[in-house]
């Protein structure tokens, strides 16, 4: 009788039984769907945030594996989100550095060979891919000519051989020459181991990107000639950067190996200082594989006249000041060399007569003697060629400017 009561108590129960859940799985086969589909909800969310990322959270996820080699693939996922964002596949738009152009020489600061002023250089194990964030107060170049400082992230790129430093020497004017006032006049510049041409965006590629070379490993770039003005031929303080009365970029090949612009409408009477800037393309200035070389730009001083004429080399500091002074310390400077030109020849007892003497010294006393008799004339006269080359030269000359 009992066993007959438990028996179908047992019956009763089963069906509840059956339509009970597994302790301890509540949910767990029941949503399985809904958790794959929250799973692929967090893996697009993950792709989009790669995106606006760009590619930050391929860049972590491949971190641990930054020392395997260049053919090994990455994981499925980071493959995926780094097509979003960068390819990491390609090292030129991934953001993680390669061990293979990591420049161990970077570590050291140089005072293992110590020499005396020597300053000790910064170092970096990164290749200083984040130095701009140690002065957080500039702003980064971005390609752009920013004149109260920046912070440019960009790499030197690939520096000319020995064989292959540029070099440049003006034709026209020669150094000393006298170019008449108010006039055109042609600028040419012979230039070799550049490959002229190659100019960038000055307002948006300034400094920004590496320099690079030809097959021939010559530097791809550009010149530009620019004049200052003088005081004086014979002036000895510096100059001032952004006082310059004529600017030009040579974009243009050269022909024959000659770079050469037209300064219209010339330069008022006044001495001046022309220098050439040969640049790479993004217009930084060419870098070569040593220190110790020969200057890659050239430089000369000339003359600019009212009448055209040459002074003298005792007039150097007057010539600016127009024709009157000019030929005024010239005369001067003229007398005074004969003088002395006769009293070497005559204290060397004769010797190589007036001619030779006046040949090997006269320079040396037209050019000291000579100042010294036309010093009233030059000192009364030296400011008026600067005066001209500032008024007229920076009110008019800036006419040319152009990257």
């Amino acid at each position: 009788m009992k066993f007959s009561t438990s028996f179908a108590t047992v019956l009763v129960l089963l069906p509840v039984l059956a339509q009970a859940k597994p302790f301890g799985f509540q949910g767990g086969f029941g949503n399985q769907n809904q958790q794959t589909k929250g799973g692929n909800n967090a893996g697009q969310a993950a792709g989009k945030a790669g995106n606006q990322n760009a590619g930050k959270g391929a860049t972590a996820a491949s971190a641990a594996g930054a020392g395997a080699t260049a053919s090994a693939a990455p994981p499925a996922s980071v493959s995926a989100a780094a097509g979003q964002g960068t390819n990491s596949n390609d090292p030129q738009s991934s953001l993680t550095l390669l061990q293979s152009v990591i420049a161990t020489g970077f570590e050291n600061d140089g005072q293992d060979q110590p020499t005396a002023g020597q300053v000790p250089s910064l170092t970096s194990s990164n290749n200083f891919i984040n130095f701009c964030a140690t002065v957080p107060n500039l702003p980064i170049t971005n390609g752009q000519q920013i004149k109260t400082g920046s912070c440019n992230p960009a790499p030197m790129g690939i520096i000319a051989a020995t064989t292959n430093m540029p070099s440049s020497k003006f034709v026209s004017p020669k150094n000393g020459d006298t170019v008449p006032a108010n006039t055109n006049f042609t600028i040419q510049m012979a230039i070799q181991h550049l490959e002229t041409g190659h100019f960038t965006n000055a307002n948006e590629n300034y400094f920004a990107a590496p320099q690079v070379v030809n097959s021939a490993g010559d530097i791809q770039g550009h010149s530009h000639v620019v004049i200052d003005p003088l005081t004086s031929l014979d002036q000895t303080t510096p100059t001032d950067p952004t006082k310059f009365v004529f600017f030009k970029g040579l974009n243009d090949p050269a022909q024959n190996g000659v770079l050469s612009v037209v300064v219209d409408g010339g330069l008022p009477a006044g001495t001046y200082r022309l220098a050439s800037i040969n640049t790479a393309a993004n217009h930084q200035p060419a870098l070569v594989a040593i220190a110790q070389h020969g200057a890659l730009d050239d430089m000369i001083y000339f003359t600019v006249s009212d009448n055209g004429a040459a002074a003298g080399a005792g007039a150097g500091a007057a010539s600016g000041a127009g024709a009157a002074g000019a030929a005024s310390s010239a005369a001067a400077a003229s007398s005074a060399a004969s003088s002395s030109a006769a009293t070497a020849a005559a204290g060397k007892g004769g010797k190589g007569a007036g001619n030779q003497a006046g040949a090997k010294q006269g320079q040396g006393a037209a050019a000291a003697k000579g100042a010294a008799a036309g010093k009233g004339a030059a000192q009364n006269n030296a400011g008026a060629g600067a005066a001209a080359a500032q008024k007229g030269g920076f009110k008019n000359a800036r006419r040319a400017i152009s990257f």
